[in-house]
């Protein structure tokens, strides 16, 4: 909605102390425009309703929503104030700074310098000329709380006096003599600690309200800063996300213009380094890759410069993946506030460096404010807490504060900037100055070479918001479809490029929206539904577009292949560093389980008709087999049998795939965020199926449907064993209409160990399946990509998934949440229909003997089939990888120049040889890093454990 209107002030005040009060009953973008030709944009909310005029004259057009900064909607929204007031300086400072000392005194306590501070408020408020005028004084007075509780108020006079000049003249003099006392009192009582400021508005890119919204915030809360910055030459303001400043391109060019005008003066500081501020916990490794590699190129090429912090203030815990991929991105520092957040145990430093996986390491730093957190003021109760809390003391001398409404944006308020000129003369509370993230940390990286610093090894466990793992399951699905979809695009376009078609084109405007519904509100779950609509059809609309692309890289291998006589050929692209066994499911649906192998990176040409299954596979109303397992399904719908043939070992412990109901998932706070603890302590098995049917028998896949119901919800399962298929897949279609309900899968192994791998971006976490520590006891929930994992020596078995990340492992049992019914923020989160897959994988050996990342690879990424007339049989691999086992991250073209980029990672904690095996005329480049760049290496070897590794590969 739009408001127009124009005022004039009186011409007998003073333009500097006119202030302009609105409040329309939700957020503004409001313009002041003048009869000169001069205008003035501002954010309008509940914390920013006073605007400083540039002209006596001048109109005011706004741009409205009846909602408040948590998407709240003002149920009766109405325009509430509009007025123009005649401020009076020296009376609005003297009361400004009155409150700031009692709020010192307050958080002060004990401290000798009160009773001083005391004194000095006293005294300054009995210098005062009081006006007394009964009238005008009970007026003005009456909307004290105090006199709101009167019985009956005397008759008020409709527009009481203000002061008289001598009056407003002593309160000036008041001012001048406190102001005075308190430098004196600081020359007794230094200040004591030190605190760097930094302006910030946490946008979320979209939570309680849609992105829609978060577009119109952006521009309130951006303009809100300019104006700031227009009257403070010592204010500075931080603004991280990448995505904000592209938006801002296309939509308000000349807003980016102001922007890009006050990072060039110093004053607004870009930060971060990434696209969008994301969850870390779920993204694959090449994701958050991109992340760094396009948010580093986007501020480059906007602002002229790279981010050497990367700023996650609100994100639910962080892969031990990030500080490598931080390094290789050129970002050396880290920092967030929500460790401070865990329930049960906290880490014990916040100032130290975080070692990943491969041993590289960051500088950290979280302050612990307990007034709103990164939302924080600017006030001497928000001030001492924060130092008193910041334990890094005795490392370095300074500790970061953000301050200014957040989350909802906002920002900081002009209040907060004339407190902190205020409280420069203070006593005894920290010293605080306006500064930059980038500036601090440069001072800390000094500290850090000259003192040992605490050093955190491997992920960032966040013990909160485990649910975020699980909730909105919908969207996390179309997620990982939509990543694997573009990698796969990618890699056989190039794949296609070095057999001689074109080379391919960037499919970064795709990865962009993938990006932006990775953001740490989306893929956790914990927006409203408008958001997961938006979400969905989005990343839907990135799946449709690079399926596109791939059918195109297809129809571009099969120009480039050898012609021949196969009339029914069937082309098959294996995306992966592994042999695969060739399975897929073709186009009109049939599905094909053969005994050939497909090698790794690979384009093999079958003659259709001659693919036969491979053999051994039968099946019953209750069992399946094939040449690698024999599985029987109870009576409850379980697996009751899951025989390894070559080994000969019972995989499962009673029963596998036992579905589990638990109707008390309530947690006690943030409903879509959490599972408490104790959610176990009521639980209802299914163990009753409607139904247990044969619905295929072979000869290529054979299959048994279990059907569940619970209530009003419907669990149908399918038992599918492949005939040259390692694992068992259980294929699931939830119907589910059930709220504050969480169902679980849990399979007890028959494998003793006292941990388990969860696959983490870029590698693997080890987490124990005991509960000997309070730490051990509260990771009782946890994120695993595609597989988790219980092996002793010789022998382990796996649960691996293509949709899910929610896990645990206690003892033999690996644990899996399929889905939830949280019913804030979104009541209807998760009702409905959802499909996916996981499976069973017995296995010799450990985990990366036993094949379970190539079986994982296989069910998140099938090969990649396409039928064609007229070509050779045979197999064409273009890209060979040999030596030490890695894995595959990504194959695309260069951002800058010619030839494609190959990423390769260690998955396993090994390290040795490695080797690139290319086609005639073409060459790979020494090492470069994430942002495609030459980089030195340290490792001795060819792969280090974990290590992420970059070419160029080009054709001479």
């Amino acid at each position: 909605m739009h408001f127009a209107a124009s005022a004039e002030a009186p011409a007998n005040w003073p333009l500097e102390d006119i202030r302009l009060q609105l409040d329309l009953g939700g957020e503004s973008l409001i313009t002041l425009s003048y009869p000169d030709g001069q205008s003035e944009t501002f954010g309008l909310d509940p914390y920013h309703q006073e605007f400083p005029l540039r002209g006596r004259r001048f109109s005011i057009a706004t741009e409205s929503v009846a909602r408040f900064p948590f998407g709240e909607p003002n149920r009766a929204p109405r325009l509430n104030k509009a007025r123009l007031i005649w401020l009076d300086g020296p009376v609005h400072r003297l009361h400004l700074l009155l409150k700031q000392i009692a709020e010192a005194i307050g958080v002060l306590g004990e401290h000798e310098v009160v009773p001083h501070l005391v004194g000095a408020a006293e005294q300054a408020l009995r210098s005062l000329d009081w006006p007394s005028d009964t009238a005008a004084y009970i007026s003005r007075t009456s909307g004290a709380v105090m006199q709101q509780k009167i019985w009956e108020l005397p008759e008020l006079v409709s527009d009481p006096a203000g002061l008289a000049e001598e009056q407003s003249a002593s309160a000036a003099a008041a001012l001048e003599v406190l102001t005075a006392r308190l430098k004196e009192l600081q020359q007794r009582f230094p200040p004591n600690g030190e605190l760097v400021l930094t302006g910030h508005a946490h946008i979320d890119l979209a939570w309680l309200w849609p992105y829609r919204e978060t577009r119109r915030k952006m521009r309130r809360t951006f303009n809100t800063a300019l104006s700031l910055m227009e009257r403070s030459a010592d204010f500075r303001f931080n603004q991280s996300t990448a995505h904000y400043y592209a938006q801002m391109e296309e939509e308000d060019p000349e807003l980016l213009d102001r922007i890009k005008q006050k990072v060039a003066e110093g004053k607004w500081e870009t930060v971060g380094g990434m696209w969008v501020e994301p969850d870390t916990n779920m993204p694959t490794g090449e994701s958050l890759v991109r992340q760094v590699l396009y948010g580093q190129r986007y501020f480059e090429k906007t602002f002229g410069e790279r981010h050497t912090v990367c700023w996650l203030p609100d994100c639910f815990g962080f892969s031990g993946a990030l500080p490598q991929i931080l390094r290789q991105g050129g970002i050396d520092s880290f920092f967030t506030i929500k460790v401070n957040w865990s329930e049960t145990n906290h880490i014990p430093s916040d100032f130290f460096w975080w070692k990943g996986l491969d041993g590289s390491q960051v500088l950290t730093h979280t302050f612990d404010n307990p007034m709103q957190g990164y939302n924080g003021f600017v006030q001497p109760d928000c001030y001492l807490p924060t130092w008193k809390n910041f334990r890094g003391k005795a490392q370095h001398n300074a500790s970061l504060l953000a301050v200014g409404y957040g989350d909802g944006g906002g920002g900081v308020t002009p209040e907060m900037v004339e407190r902190e000129v205020q409280l420069r003369d203070f006593p005894a509370i920290p010293q605080a100055r306006w500064g930059t993230v980038k500036g601090y940390y440069e001072r800390a990286h000094r500290s850090a070479s000259e003192t040992k610093l605490p050093v955190w090894d491997g992920e960032i466990y966040l013990e909160l918001h485990r649910a975020t793992l699980t909730t909105q399951s919908g969207v996390k699905r179309k997620h990982r479809q939509a990543e694997r979809a573009l990698i796969t695009a990618e890699t056989l376009a190039s794949l296609a490029h070095m057999l001689g078609a074109d080379k391919p084109r960037s499919l970064e405007a795709d990865w962009r929206v993938v990006l932006k519904n990775e953001f740490h509100d989306i893929l956790p779950g914990s927006s409203i539904r408008e958001v997961y609509q938006d979400a969905e059809q989005e990343l839907g609309g990135v799946i449709d577009h690079a399926k596109a692309e791939q059918a195109k890289a297809l129809q571009a291998l099969s120009a480039n292949l050898p012609k021949g006589g196969v009339a029914d050929a069937l082309i098959v692209v294996n995306p992966s560093l592994a042999p695969r066994p060739m399975s897929a499911t073709l186009a009109d649906g049939t599905a094909l389980s053969a005994a050939e192998i497909v090698a790794p990176l690979s384009v093999a040409v079958f003659d259709r008709q001659a693919l036969k299954p491979a053999g051994g596979l039968k099946a019953g109303s209750d069992r399946l087999e094939n040449d690698h397992l024999s599985v029987v399904i109870g009576r409850d719908g379980a697996v009751a049998s899951l025989i390894h043939k070559a080994s000969g070992r019972e995989s499962v412990d009673g029963s596998a795939n036992q579905l589990w109901v638990y109707p008390a998932d309530k947690p006690r706070n943030w409903d879509a965020w959490d599972v408490d603890a104790d959610y176990a302590e009521k639980a209802v098995r299914l163990e009753a199926p409607e139904s247990i049917s044969l619905v295929e028998s072979g000869p290529h896949r054979a299959a048994i449907r279990v059907v569940h119901r619970y209530r009003h919800s419907s669990v149908t399962q399918t038992y599918v064993l492949a005939a040259n298929s390692k694992r068992l897949d259980i294929e699931t279609t939830i119907d589910w209409h059930d709220r504050r309900t969480l169902l679980r899968t849990l399979n007890p192994v028959d494998v003793k160990a006292r941990k388990a791998t969860f696959e983490c971006a870029f590698g693997v976490v080890e987490r124990a399946t005991h509960t000997n520590t309070s730490w051990e006891q509260a990771m009782f929930e946890a994120a695993a990509h595609r597989f988790v994992d219980i092996s002793e020596p010789g022998f382990g078995v796996a649960l691996l998934n293509n949709a899910k990340y929610g896990h645990s492992a206690r003892g033999n049992v690996i644990g899996m949440s399929l889905v939830r019914g949280p019913i804030y923020p979104d009541p209807l989160a998760d009702e409905g229909e959802q499909s996916f897959t996981y499976a069973l994988m017995p296995h010799e050996g450990a985990w990366h003997d036993g094949g379970v990342l190539d079986e994982a690879l296989d069910l998140n990424q099938p090969l990649v089939t396409a039928e064609a007339k007229d070509l050779s049989i045979g197999s064409f691999a273009p890209l060979a990888v040999t030596g030490t086992p890695v894995a595959f991250s990504g194959l695309k073209p260069a951002e800058e120049g010619e030839g494609l980029i190959l990423r390769l990672y260690e998955p396993a904690g090994r390290r040795g040889r490695l080797s690139l095996g290319l086609p005639s005329g073409w060459s790979a480049s020494p090492p470069l890093n994430i942002l495609e760049e030459p980089m030195e290496r340290k490792g001795p070897a060819d792969i280090m454990p974990f290590e992420i590794r970059t070419w160029r590969l080009q054709k001479a």
